[in-house]
């Protein structure tokens, strides 16, 4: 069954495979979950799918149907969205985001910084990213008022060719605060494997009890977090691992990119 899918796809399977999750490239290589739950009475029943998108797609299925059927439909819906997701990448990499960490890839909307205390909440259509955003206005009464005029008054000038951010500025008539390099990384990841910000505290885990993730994969398309001791026990799982010295040789569980990792630092 996981064969089909490819085992190197495999992120976490539950004892009795009654869960299943897997990651999964698109084609501008983003990582994408997709967690997929098999009843008791599967392949008869339907697998239920969840995943890091705005909408399910409606999954074809039949008593014939089988795993990769399922991931390849998963793969064309993602193709849907690539326009989508390429604009929210481009206001999450440029603009200050409130509570950046809670705006994934399955949230249409995003709340930004405009200055002197005000916000714009945007509303991207997921079916037409590069048409006019809803727009909400938040902060001080004045202020507020002032920013909510000039949208409607410009909002004419939005143009389908041109690119969001400048659509989105001209608009507002102002530049709007750009995210400041410091702040790209100033928020704790959960580890891609156990899924905790931080190890337990335990004298069996040494030097590492307690400890932040402290591994980043260095893909910029995903950008997924580890602690180093969860990543070395993954790689010693996997049979392509390779050692040199101390260091271990292998590919990201998320993405597959080429990873090497010290295990001086971790439990033995």
């Amino acid at each position: 069954m996981i064969e089909e899918v490819g085992w190197e796809h495999l992120v976490r399977a539950g004892g009795d495979l009654s869960f299943l999750i897997f990651r999964v490239l698109d084609k501008k290589g983003r990582v994408h979950v997709m967690e997929i739950q098999l009843d008791k009475a599967y392949p008869r029943v339907p697998p239920m799918v969840s995943a890091d998108v705005p909408y399910v797609f409606n999954l074809k299925w039949s008593m014939n149907s089988r795993l990769k059927n399922l991931v390849q439909q998963f793969e064309k819906h993602l193709e849907k969205l690539q326009a989508f997701w390429s604009t929210l990448d481009e206001i999450d990499r440029s603009l200050q985001i409130v509570d950046s960490k809670q705006a994934s890839r399955a949230i249409p909307s995003r709340q930004i910084h405009v200055g002197n205390g005000c916000f714009i909440i945007l509303f991207i259509d997921n079916n037409d990213p590069r048409s006019l955003p809803e727009c909400r206005f938040m902060g001080l009464g004045n202020t507020v008022n002032s920013l909510r005029k000039t949208w409607k008054r410009n909002v004419d000038k939005w143009e389908r060719d041109k690119a969001f951010l400048e659509n989105l500025e001209c608009l507002l008539n102002t530049q709007l605060p750009r995210l400041a390099d410091a702040e790209t990384n100033n928020h704790l990841d959960e580890c891609g494997i156990c899924y905790a910000q931080y190890l337990p505290i335990g004298d069996e885990l040494g030097p590492q009890t307690g400890s932040a993730t402290d591994y980043t994969c260095e893909n910029n398309s995903c950008s997924k977090a580890f602690h180093s001791m969860c990543l070395v026990d993954w790689l010693r799982s996997i049979t392509t691992t390779r050692q040199s010295f101390n260091v271990l040789f292998g590919n990201c569980p998320y993405c597959s990119e080429p990873i090497a990792v010290k295990i001086n630092a971790t439990k033995n």
